[in-house]
C-alpha cells in the first residue's frame, strides 16, 4: 500500500519526539522524501488514438486531408421545417452508404436507436474509431478499471423533447417512450460507452456549452496527472441541428442569415462580411494516456497534452467579456501550466465562430497575451470548413491542433476573403493550408469559449521523448 508524503512525515515527526535513533529517523526521512518527489511530478499525458464524426465526413485521416485541402461540409437545409426561419444552412455529417459517409443502420440496430440520441450514436462511432486508432483493447480487470470516460454534450435533443411533449398532449401519457428520459440525459454518451467497453475508471460528462469538448478534454487530462486513471476516452458529441434550435439560435441573432444561397460561404471567420455562426452536428474523441503506460505497451503517440486553462468572464448571459480579459486569463493560465513562454507558440486554433462580437474579442484576448509575438503566430479558424459543432467543437478542433502539431502543417481558414483593417498584420492562413516549420518542437493552443463566460484552453505540443 502506497503511504502518502503527509503520513510519512507525521511518522517521522512522531519517531523524533518518541526518541527513537538516529537510523529510524535517517530511514523514514529517506522514504519521506522519496514520497515528496514523486507526488510533485505529474504524469506526463500524451494522445494515442483519435475518431471523428463531423460534416466533413467520418474517419480521422479523411476529414484532416477534407480540411487541408479546403472542403466545406456545410450545405443548405433544404427541409420544409426550416422553410420560415432566417437561417437556412447548417454543417451536417453526410448520410449514405459509401465511404467516409454515415450509415446509422449499419452500425446499430433499431432497438438500439430507440434507446439513445443520435449524439450518443456518433460519440459511440467516434469512439469506436479512436480505440482502434490507439490499439487499446484492454482484455483484464486491470486495464477495464483504469481506463475512464469522459464525452460532454452542449444541448439534448430539442426535438426529442417537443415531440414527447407533443404526444403527451395529444396521445397521453402512456404514449410516452420509456426511453425518453435516457435519450435526454446529457451523460448517456459517457454511460454507454463505458457499458459497451467495461470501461470502470471516472465515468465524468461535462456540459459547458461550446466549450464542453475542450474541457472534457482538459479534465480528463487532470484525471490522468493525478493518477485517477491511465486511460481516458474523451470528447463530445451534438445532434443539435433541427428546427426549434435553429429557430431559437436565430432569435439571439447568433447565427448566419446572410448566405442562404451559398452555404459554403457562410461561416466567415474573422472576416468583414462575416454575420453569425452556423450550426454543425458530429462527434470527435481523443484517447489520452499516461505517456508511461503509453511507452510500456508501444502505442503510436500523436502528441503531449502539456496543460489547461479556464477562466470565466463574469459578463453576460451570452456575450463574451468585450475587453477579452476573461479569454486572456484561460490563455495565460494553460501557459503557466504547460510551463510554455509566449514565444514558444507557433499555432492558435481559434474559437472564432464567426460572430462580429466573438472574433473580435478572441484576438483582442490573443492580443493581452502574445502582444508583438502574435504577428508570428499562424492563426487558423477551422469552423469556416465545418461549422460550430457547439458541444463537441473544442473536442474536433483539439483533434485537429494534434494533427497540425504531429504533421506540420496548419489548416486554413475558408472564406477570409477581406480582413478588417485592424487586422491586417496577423497571419490568419486565409484559405490554404500552410506549413509550418520551427527548429524547436511545435506547441499550439487551442481556444473553446461557451454561453454564460465560460473559457477553456488547451496547450497542445508535439511529443519529444
Amino acid at each position: 500500500m502506497k503511504v502518502s508524503a503527509v503520513k510519512m512525515m507525521k511518522r517521522t515527526l512522531h519517531l523524533l519526539h518518541s526518541g527513537r535513533s538516529c537510523r529510524s529517523v535517517a530511514r523514514m526521512m529517506s522514504r519521506w522524501s522519496s514520497a515528496a518527489l514523486t507526488a510533485s511530478v505529474p504524469s506526463r499525458v500524451v494522445v494515442t488514438g483519435m475518431g471523428v464524426v463531423s460534416p466533413l465526413g467520418c474517419n480521422l485521416q479523411h476529414v484532416w486531408t477534407q480540411l487541408l485541402e479546403g472542403k466545406s461540409g456545410i450545405t443548405r437545409l433544404t427541409s420544409e421545417n426550416f422553410s420560415k426561419i432566417p437561417c437556412q444552412v447548417a454543417a451536417l455529417v453526410p448520410r449514405g452508404p459509401e465511404e467516409h459517409q454515415l450509415d446509422l443502420d449499419k452500425h446499430f440496430s433499431k432497438s438500439d436507436l430507440r434507446t439513445m440520441a443520435p449524439a450518443t450514436a456518433y460519440a459511440l462511432l467516434a469512439a469506436k474509431e479512436a480505440l482502434q486508432d490507439s490499439q487499446w483493447h484492454p482484455n483484464n480487470d486491470e486495464g477495464r478499471n483504469s481506463t475512464g470516460v469522459s464525452i460532454g454534450m452542449g444541448m439534448v435533443d430539442l426535438l426529442d423533447i417537443a415531440d414527447s411533449a407533443q404526444l403527451m398532449a395529444t396521445r397521453g401519457p402512456n404514449k410516452v417512450s420509456p426511453y425518453f428520459v435516457p435519450r435526454i440525459l446529457s451523460n448517456m454518451a459517457a454511460g454507454h460507452l463505458s457499458i459497451k467497453y467495461g470501461f470502470r475508471g471516472p465515468n465524468h460528462c461535462l456540459s459547458t456549452a461550446c466549450a464542453t469538448g475542450a474541457h472534457s478534454i482538459a479534465d480528463s487530462a487532470r484525471l490522468i496527472r493525478e493518477g485517477s486513471a491511465k486511460v481516458m476516452v474523451c470528447g463530445g458529441c451534438e445532434a443539435a441541428v433541427n428546427p426549434l434550435a435553429v429557430a431559437a439560435f436565430c432569435r439571439l441573432r447568433a447565427l448566419s442569415t446572410q448566405f442562404n444561397n451559398e452555404p459554403e460561404k457562410s461561416s466567415r471567420p474573422f472576416d468583414k462580411k462575416r454575420d453569425g455562426f452556423v450550426m454543425g452536428e458530429g462527434a470527435a474523441v481523443l484517447i489520452l494516456e499516461d505517456l508511461d503506460h503509453a511507452v510500456d505497451r508501444g502505442a503510436k503517440i500523436y502528441a503531449e497534452i502539456l496543460g489547461y486553462g479556464a477562466s470565466g468572464d463574469a459578463n453576460h448571459p451570452t456575450a463574451p467579456s468585450n475587453d477579452g480579459l476573461g479569454a486572456s486569463l484561460a490563455i495565460r493560465r494553460a501557459l503557466e501550466v504547460a510551463e510554455v513562454e509566449i514565444e514558444e507558440v507557433g499555432h492558435v486554433n481559434a474559437h472564432a465562430t464567426s460572430t462580429p462580437l466573438g472574433d473580435e474579442v478572441e484576438i483582442k484576448a490573443l492580443r493581452l497575451v502574445f502582444g508583438d509575438h502574435l504577428n508570428n503566430i499562424k492563426i487558423s479558424a477551422t469552423k469556416g470548413a465545418h461549422g460550430h459543432l457547439l458541444g463537441a467543437a473544442g473536442a474536433l478542433e483539439t483533434v485537429f491542433t494534434v494533427m497540425a502539431c504531429q504533421s506540420g502543417y496548419v489548416p486554413p481558414t475558408l472564406n477570409l476573403e477581406e480582413v478588417p483593417d485592424d487586422l491586417s498584420e496577423f497571419n490568419f492562413v486565409a484559405k490554404e493550408k500552410q506549413t509550418w516549420e520551427t527548429d524547436n518542437r511545435r506547441i499550439a493552443i487551442k481556444n473553446s469559449f461557451g454561453f454564460g463566460g465560460t473559457n477553456a484552453t488547451l496547450c497542445v505540443a508535439q511529443y519529444d521523448d
